[in-house]
């Protein structure tokens, strides 16, 4: 009977252990933080562990048979086990089992197995199962920390494979960082250098060594002239270590903003984490382009009084080298005039949302430090496409327009996208937002949430909220500014969805803004 319970228990192991192992994927294999997500969302099992608990009980008061006991804990290890969903096919980010997952797994069920034969020794036998239930996530993590020494050896080997091809093949390398802004700075200036001369961008929001190394491994030919490598920050020194990998010929850096106070405490951390792109830039002979706003915090403003005939900065300050003046927004697209060297531009796109007038301008400053032409780069961002799912206009075959804002979110891309909502409205119809919030701001979550919330209800009549016990200070807010608005609360993104195509009608307009991955959005109920 030992094997036979020990086999529902391997199987109910597995099922479990790839439900723990998608949460732990989408936080980057870091044991403390996925831990205190299990901790933090109360992930940890009760059903089967109830279940078993109360088979001990009725064993020891009842004395029941033998046979009994072991009987009642493979039912219930295998009917759990059969319900338990499978995060591969059914999660809104798929568990991706790539070749770490897969080690990650495995090694964990031995481990798993190796603790379930030491627990025979245990003298209550529902006891030792109980353990092991509870076991599993820590047990993930654990395998995870034994495979550390071979996961590195991997990764500096495809580091240095990576790394010796750039130097090999020689690109313009350019890199981009930013707590917004980056990814779409990335989108337009690949469109219009690539009508310069072949240019390889890493896709979507790619910003990891390993993302990196990957397509530099896979897709960077000998015909590409420019790489273009968005690089996000984890930590200070992370753009540093992303610099040694693909030395920057130039900078840009797009904000400086509150997006990863979850992560660095403060907007000092950030401001000097980001600018570890600009010094090694500078440091090989490059150039920074930069915004002007992000010279507002000490550690930028005192850099660029070092480095000042280096960098070129754009904002609408008459001292700026690339110089923003008017901004049109119109159901067609934005149009922004700039003025370089002397000369004014218009650049006019089929992008919408007032945010993205810092970002064609970036990209047309860059595009010029690169050496196109001013006039061809014009020509170049006209046919620039929409950016997916960032303020991406979708006219629906009812009549409704949905702006699909759903990557991500932070403050300046929200009120920009709440601003849109304007724009598209017709007649009698409803300006309706479904949001879940903004992720990673740490302390800053509530003030900015609160600030939201009070410029939503200028421009939003119905708030579907997504997740509505991470938003209290934007719904609140929200109610006071708009006591006429309704607030209509989603426990999962499908709970709106479902709304929508039951109320919507063919003059609302709708904006998503932000769809949470799993590890916000999903409650384990196990």
């Amino acid at each position: 009977m030992t094997a036979l319970v020990w086999a529902a228990y391997a199987l109910f192991a597995a099922r479990r252990g790839l439900t723990y192992l998608h949460i732990f994927q989408q936080e980057e294999y870091d044991g403390g933080r996925f831990l205190r997500w299990v901790f933090r969302r109360r992930a940890l099992d009760r059903r089967a562990s109830a279940v078993l608990l109360i088979i001990g009980i009725l064993d020891s008061v009842l004395s029941l048979p033998k046979v009994v006991s072991p009987l009642g804990i493979c039912a219930a290890l295998l009917a759990i086990a059969a319900f338990e969903r499978d995060p591969r096919r059914l999660a809104k980010k798929q568990l991706v089992m790539t070749a770490r997952a897969k080690r990650t797994f495995w090694v964990a069920f031995v481990l798993l197995s190796g603790a379930s034969a030491v627990t025979l020794r245990l003298p209550w036998p529902t006891l030792r199962w109980i353990l092991c239930v509870q076991a599993i996530p820590f047990v993930l993590v654990l395998a995870s920390f034994c495979l550390q020494p071979y996961e590195h050896r991997i990764q500096q080997r495809f580091w240095r494979e990576a790394h010796a091809k750039l130097m090999s093949l020689k690109p313009m390398i350019i890199g981009l960082t930013g707590s917004y802004g980056k990814t779409s700075v990335k989108h337009i200036l690949g469109h219009v250098i690539g009508a310069y001369a072949p240019t390889l961008s890493t896709p979507g929001s790619v910003n990891t060594p390993m993302g990196i190394a990957r397509i530099v491994r896979e897709q960077l030919g000998p015909h590409h002239r420019f790489f273009l490598c968005e690089m996000g920050a984890y930590g200070p020194g992370s753009i540093e270590r992303l610099c040694r990998l693909a030395p920057p010929d130039l900078a840009i850096i797009t904000a400086i903003g509150p997006a990863h106070y979850e992560r660095f405490k403060s907007l000092e951390a950030v401001a000097r984490t980001k600018f570890e792109l600009a010094q090694y830039a500078l440091d090989r002979g490059g150039k920074l382009v930069v915004t002007h706003d992000v010279l507002s915090c000490p550690y930028p403003r005192s850099f660029y009084q070092t480095h000042r005939d280096r960098i070129v900065v754009v904002g609408s300050d008459l001292c700026c080298e690339l110089r923003v003046g008017a901004v049109d927004q119109t159901t067609q697209g934005i149009s922004v005039e700039v003025v370089w060297a002397g000369t004014t531009y218009i650049l006019r796109s089929r992008l919408y949302g007032s945010h993205h007038a810092m970002n064609l301008a970036m990209a047309f400053a860059a595009a010029c430090v690169l050496g196109m032409a001013p006039g061809d780069a014009v020509v170049a961002i006209g046919s620039v496409p929409q950016v997916s799912h960032r303020l991406e206009v979708k006219r629906q075959p009812n009549g409704h327009v949905l702006i699909d804002d759903a990557y991500n979110s932070n403050p300046v891309g929200f009120v920009n996208g709440l601003q849109l909502l304007n724009y598209f409205r017709r007649g009698s119809g409803r300006r309706i937002l479904v949001t879940p919030g903004m992720v990673e701001l740490g302390t800053a979550h509530d003030e900015e949430h609160r600030k939201i919330g009070e410029c939503t209800g200028r421009h939003v009549d119905v708030l579907l909220a997504v997740v509505p016990q991470r938003i209290d200070p934007l719904i609140r807010a929200y109610s006071q500014a708009n006591p006429q608005g309704t607030v209509i609360s989603c426990s999962a993104f499908a709970d709106a969805q479902r709304w929508l195509e039951a109320n919507v009608r063919s003059e609302d307009v709708v904006l998503l803004e932000n769809d949470l991955p799993d590890l916000y959005e999903k409650k384990l109920s196990l």
